[in-house]
């Protein structure tokens, strides 16, 4: 599977431009998944000097990217036929709907199979199933209460 990782907020907390300290188990998490070989996509809106910090300090703690801010290594940005859109099958941002999960729910999600079965905001790590909210009466329902 291509994952896109987003950086700030995600495997660090949000202190941009600087670099927060690191949400306990993202790189673990990210290095477990790399062992059982899912391509790992640094998608971040940094750029320049701050881009090459991220990914350094990232490297220091053993997480090399498979591309950053691309599709694939030797893309070439100017090139005819680029998008800024990515081609991966996961994105893990703490921006998206619901919020960014626990790592640990992030990892056992993709381990089984499941990153895209149902509601990440509302999954639990230790089943499979989806939380149910009590179900309405009929008349309540109705009532919109």
């Amino acid at each position: 599977m291509i994952i896109a990782v987003d950086f700030d907020g995600t495997i660090v907390k949000h202190r941009y431009p600087a670099i927060g300290e690191e949400i306990p188990f993202a790189i673990d998490t990210l290095k477990m998944l790399q062992e059982e070989r899912h391509r790992l996509i640094l998608w971040t809106v940094r750029e320049g000097e701050l881009l090459d910090e991220a990914v350094e300090w990232c490297r220091k703690r053993g997480l090399e990217f498979y591309a950053v801010n691309r599709d694939f290594p030797e893309e070439d940005a100017t090139g005819e036929g680029f998008s800024r859109k990515l081609k991966a099958d996961l994105f893990i941002d703490d921006r998206s709907f619901g919020g960014l999960p626990d790592w640990g729910v992030i990892y056992h999600r993709i381990k089984a199979g499941k990153a895209h079965d149902a509601d990440w905001g509302r999954l639990s790590l230790f089943s499979d199933d989806v939380y149910q909210a009590p179900k309405k009466s009929f008349w309540d329902r109705v009532f919109g209460r």
